[in-house]
């Protein structure tokens, strides 16, 4: 029978390829390839498969011996979802939060199925910026793609990524991984669990794109109002030239992406099976908001858990106790950092769970998690 002509969306089989890589262990041939495409999203000439390969190889997908193909760029955890082996993870434990020392992406391929309640996290937008290499920079405070701020009114200003910086192929790389980590996340999420990311302008469209086709459910955002140092800069080089010029809008308010598992049956259905499918309220005359005023986070804080970061306690309690709506299950931050979730969770009464992959990061946090909870913060 002839390839009928179907209209598909934008990357629809781009997209099919990446998730039949990921499902065959990282890699396949043209005909395995074409076969899991056409099982996927229907009809599709292998030769379409074929020229898709070869005019985004190297920049998407890499070609091996004897024909093969694989994502490029990724390692072994990211090639092969569900099938990673994971070594018992150093676990530390301080109340009924558990921070895990792993790889986010093994550490979900060997979570059970339908034990997770809610995900509140801080990914790694750029993917470069916490490479070994690019923390090294950060850490001795010269080069990369963290921009040290200067001090400003006498107060010392988080580092930050610079995301212009990013090709393309980072770009595309970013794509596949937070697609992954969709379908990782998916299966581990009971129905109508809450998933909260936070974001960027720059960047919020693409990660917002890649969670939908893994799965997840957009539900919309949730703005954190927040000063920070990013943008309203005058052009470099040029600044009494163009005096009256930004080159771009300054940062007022900070996006946080809002998705859920798709519900079993209706809300209601779903809050007496799983507990989940909602919004816990602030009060029963107010309903939890798409809106949260806040402000950059307190020296205090930053002393106690030096990562750049770090969230303030009184804007993560708020959102953390929001996104269980009956106020029980397990909150996960798969990116935890210095555990700053972790610490919102505990100190609303929560249980939690958090997984950093960086050491340094890991021990960082095992010293901050039990400070950060003490913290008295007014109005969470």
């Amino acid at each position: 029978m002839p390839f009928q002509h179907t209209r598909r969306r934008p990357g629809e089989v781009r997209d099919a390829i990446v998730q039949v890589l990921s499902d065959r262990n990282g890699t396949a041939n043209v005909q395995q390839i074409t076969e899991g495409v056409v099982h996927l999203i229907g009809d599709v000439p292998p030769s379409s498969v074929r020229s898709y390969l070869r005019l985004n190889t190297p920049a998407l997908f890499a070609r091996m011996d004897r024909a093969q193909y694989s994502i490029a760029g990724l390692d072994e955890s990211e090639r092969a979802p569900h099938r990673t082996p994971l070594k018992a993870p150093e676990n530390f434990v301080y109340g009924r939060a558990t921070l895990a020392h792993a790889d986010c992406s093994a550490w979900l391929d060997a979570r059970d199925p339908n034990s997770v309640h809610a995900v509140v996290t801080d990914p790694p937008y750029g993917l470069v910026e916490y490479s070994d290499e690019e923390q090294e920079k950060l850490r001795s405070g010269r080069g990369g793609i963290w921009r040290i701020p200067p001090s400003f009114d006498g107060s010392k200003r988080a580092p930050l990524p610079r995301f212009t910086t990013l090709t393309r192929a980072d770009h595309l790389a970013l794509d596949i991984f937070f697609y992954n980590w969709a379908r990782r996340l998916v299966r581990v999420l009971v129905p109508g669990a809450n998933v909260v990311v936070a974001s960027n302008p720059l960047l919020s469209f693409m990660v917002a794109g890649a969670l939908s086709r893994g799965g997840l459910e957009r539900r919309g955002e949730i703005a954190r109002l927040v000063m920070t140092m990013r943008g309203g800069d005058r052009p470099k080089a040029a600044h009494i030239e163009f005096s009256g010029v930004s080159v771009m809008p300054r940062s007022m308010w900070e996006p946080w992406l809002v998705f859920r598992k798709p519900l079993e049956g209706r809300v209601q259905d779903n809050l007496r099976r799983w507990g989940t499918g909602g919004f816990r309220r602030i009060s029963s005359t107010q309903p939890f908001g798409d809106v949260i005023e806040s402000a950059p986070t307190r020296a205090t804080e930053r002393n106690l858990a030096p990562h750049p970061s770090l969230k303030p306690q009184a804007f993560l309690r708020k959102l953390v106790r929001g996104v269980l709506p009956l106020g029980q299950g397990v909150v996960l931050d798969p990116f935890a950092g210095a555990a700053s979730t972790l610490a919102a969770a505990e100190a609303v009464g929560y249980e939690s769970i958090g997984v950093e992959r960086d050491r340094r990061y890991f021990d960082v946090a095992r010293a901050a998690l039990p400070r950060l909870a003490a913290l008295r913060v007014s109005g969470s």
